[in-house]
C-alpha cells in the first residue's frame, strides 16, 4: 500500500465485496451454467462475465444514484427485480433446463452476460454496496482505495472462476451435475431472501 490508499478503506470494499459476490460460492453456479461448453468456451465466458459484471458496477458506481432518480426505481425495486429473475435461473438449474443442448452460436456469451455477468455477480447487493461506499468516498485516498478495491474482488472472481475448468475434470459430468442441482438449491434461497428483504424495504418505507 503507498501513501495515496487508505488500507483500512481499501480493507473494508474488499471484504464487503468478496461476501456478497462471493467467488468460492460462484463457482458451483458458473460450473452449472457452463457445463455444456468446452473448456475453451468456459474460459472465454468467465472472461466475459468478469468485464460485464466489472461495466455494470463501475456504471452504477459513477451513474447509479442519478439514473435511479431520473427513473424514479427505489433500491428495494432493483433488489426485487434481481431476485426474482436469479429465481428463474436456479429453477432452471434445479431442473436441468441449462444442461441441454444449446445453439453453438451465442450461448456462450448470452449465459456470460444474463444471468452470469449480472445479476449473479454484478448483482443488486454488490450494486448497492458499491454506492453506498461511492457515497462515502470523499477524498483522493478514498477513491484510489474503492477502484483498487473493486478491481481486486473482480479479479479474485476471474480467478475462482478459472479454476472451475479443473474442478470439472476432477468431479467429472455426474459430479458437476450433483453440484449443480446444489448450486441451483442455493441459488433459490438467495433469490428468495432479496425478494424477502425488499418486500420488508417496502413495507418499512410504506
Amino acid at each position: 500500500m503507498t501513501a495515496l490508499v487508505d488500507a483500512r478503506f481499501f480493507a473494508e470494499v474488499f471484504i464487503t465485496l468478496f461476501v456478497i459476490m462471493d467467488p468460492p460460492g460462484t463457482v458451483p453456479v458458473f460450473l452449472g451454467l457452463t457445463s455444456t461448453m468446452t473448456g475453451r468456451q468456459r474460459n472465454r465466458a468467465a472472461r466475459q462475465a468478469i468485464l460485464v459484471a466489472f461495466g455494470v458496477i463501475v456504471s452504477f458506481a459513477l451513474f447509479g444514484q442519478e439514473l435511479l432518480s431520473y427513473m424514479h426505481i427505489s433500491l428495494p425495486a432493483l433488489q426485487a427485480s434481481g431476485g426474482l429473475l436469479l429465481l428463474l435461473v436456479a429453477m432452471e438449474l434445479l431442473t436441468g433446463k441449462m444442461e441441454e443442448p444449446q445453439p453453438s452460436g451465442n450461448a456462450a456469451v448470452n449465459v456470460a452476460l444474463v444471468p452470469l455477468g449480472t445479476p449473479l455477480l454484478a448483482g443488486p447487493g454488490a450494486i448497492v454496496a458499491t454506492m453506498v461506499f461511492v457515497q462515502r468516498a470523499h477524498t483522493a485516498e478514498h477513491w484510489i482505495s474503492l477502484a483498487l478495491g473493486v478491481i481486486a474482488v473482480h479479479l479474485t472472481l476471474w480467478f475462482a472462476m478459472r479454476f472451475a475448468n479443473v474442478i470439472h475434470k476432477v468431479l467429472k459430468d455426474s459430479g458437476t451435475t450433483l453440484v449443480t442441482r446444489i448450486a441451483g438449491l442455493l441459488l433459490a434461497a438467495i433469490a428468495v431472501q432479496l425478494v424477502g428483504d425488499a418486500v420488508r424495504a417496502f413495507i418499512e418505507a410504506g
